[in-house]
């Protein structure tokens, strides 16, 4: 009793607080940007709060464009560009990052592969050399390359094999995509990632690492003049060549429904999604996603949504509850809800429920106050998104990766602001069309 009440007074203190103002001029990071001679692209975020600098190197290609057969790639060679170059043998790289005080890591999508380093802003133009010696002096072996596709594939049977909601999400995807790339797992199918070789990484690292294919960000302590310069110093002499086009397979209409149901005993508590094709900021009806986004929020963004509170407070049956939905993908993106029951609940019980709240919300439309509570919401976030050192550098770089441009990713909150309760209202008939929806249902394996 005493939880639901502190649950129901936070809620209210949410609703309360108050908007902020952005002017229809306002940007939200204040990017600068130019281009070098070469293509590639350089994108400058000052904040002086701390005497700190981030780079990060977006090269825009992910497991989306993978060769048939080759799935897993993309991610591999994000795991050997740390492998060495002529000036920097194996090891080397991380080993100097670490002994000035600084922190690195890389990460790869279906759309993107990023690279980046946070140091003191007296180290940035080491790291800047140290990036721009592997965008095209990567040295690969037999020696080197082998040893690592095995960590690929033990990764795997730990972040997939070993998880049952991964390998369910798997399972999702291949589901909700039936022709385009986005149903291969950005990690790969290990049969697959088994028979990568020396050869493929060398020709997939050839084809796609350029400069005119990539995006530098630098964000911190740092200034416009004095990246121009590094950057003209270490990136400016890469040559650029030519890079193929992103050829993707179109994906068909959706004409069935799929429901998925996976018993594991490693799973410690049932759970439950629903998953919908939907348009994305460059792909589909594109007019959507900002709508989408505000839709995801009010009806499940956190406490104060409806899903929550229909769910979790008044009738009890679900310990979370909740929507997805990130419009950042280069093609066709996926919205949709999620939810684990109460203990003694039925997944059964809680799906009823859920899609009770979710059809009337269809029906009769959301109400003006939960779509402005929503933009409320998602503009607080993004004033809070400021305070973060690689966070700006991490959203700029994820947009311009996927086509977006600078001026759209400054002026996000004045989009979302301007959003109506009429295009809430029709995104949402839009996209929730349960006869084409992809159920997922989680259950611990029956105990005897």
């Amino acid at each position: 009793m005493a939880k639901a009440l502190l649950s129901r007074l936070l809620i209210l203190l949410l609703m309360a607080l108050p908007a902020p103002s952005w002017a229809q001029t306002e940007k939200q990071f204040g990017a600068q940007s130019f281009t070098l001679a070469n293509g590639l692209r350089v994108v400058v975020i000052e904040s002086h709060r701390a005497p700190i600098a981030t780079q990060m190197i977006w090269y825009k290609v992910g497991s989306a464009d993978e060769h048939r057969g080759k799935t897993g790639i993309a991610h591999f060679l994000e795991h050997l560009m740390f492998k060495g170059t002529k000036e920097t043998p194996p090891g080397v790289f991380s080993r100097i990052v670490a002994q000035n005080g600084g922190q690195e890591n890389a990460f790869t999508t279906a759309d993107y592969t990023a690279f980046y380093q946070n140091v003191a802003a007296d180290r940035l133009e080491l790291v800047m050399k140290l990036e721009s010696e592997r965008m095209t002096g990567l040295v690969l072996s037999d020696a080197v390359v082998l040893p690592e596709r095995d960590v690929i594939v033990e990764e795997r049977h730990t972040r997939i094999d070993n998880v049952p909601s991964a390998l369910l999400r798997e399972q999702i995807a291949a589901a909700l995509f039936l022709n385009h790339p986005y149903h291969n797992p950005v990690i790969g199918w290990e049969h697959e990632m088994r028979g990568l070789t020396t050869e493929d990484a060398i020709d997939f690292y050839r084809r796609w690492y350029a400069p005119n294919n990539a995006v530098l960000v630098i964000g911190g302590d740092v200034s416009l003049e004095k990246v121009r310069a590094l950057a003209e110093k270490y990136y400016g002499p890469i040559p650029a060549h030519p890079v193929p086009p992103r050829d993707r397979a179109e994906e068909p209409p959706k004409v069935a429904s799929t429901r998925l149901v996976m018993h594991s005993p490693r799973a410690g508590e049932p759970s439950w999604s629903r998953s919908y094709l939907a348009p994305s900021y460059t792909a589909g009806a594109r007019e959507y996603a900002y709508s989408l986004q505000v839709l995801a929020e009010a009806l499940g963004g956190g406490v104060t949504s409806r899903l929550y509170r229909a769910l979790v407070l008044e009738q009890g049956v679900a310990l979370a509850a909740g929507a997805f939905y990130d419009p950042g993908a280069l093609d066709l993106a996926s919205f949709g809800f999620y939810a684990t029951p109460k203990k003694g609940v039925a997944v059964a019980d809680l799906e009823t429920a859920l899609e009770a709240v979710v059809k009337a919300a269809v029906k009769d439309g959301l109400t003006e106050e939960e779509v402005d509570r929503a933009k409320r919401h998602m503009q607080q976030q993004a004033v809070y998104a400021r305070d973060s050192l690689d966070g700006p550098a991490r959203i700029v770089g994820a947009a311009l990766a996927t086509g977006r441009s600078l001026d759209e990713v400054e002026t996000w909150p004045q989009h979302i602001g301007a959003v109506t309760l009429d295009e809430v209202n029709a995104a949402a008939r839009l996209v929730i069309h349960d006869e084409i929806g992809v159920t997922g249902v989680l259950l611990p394996e029956p105990t005897s």
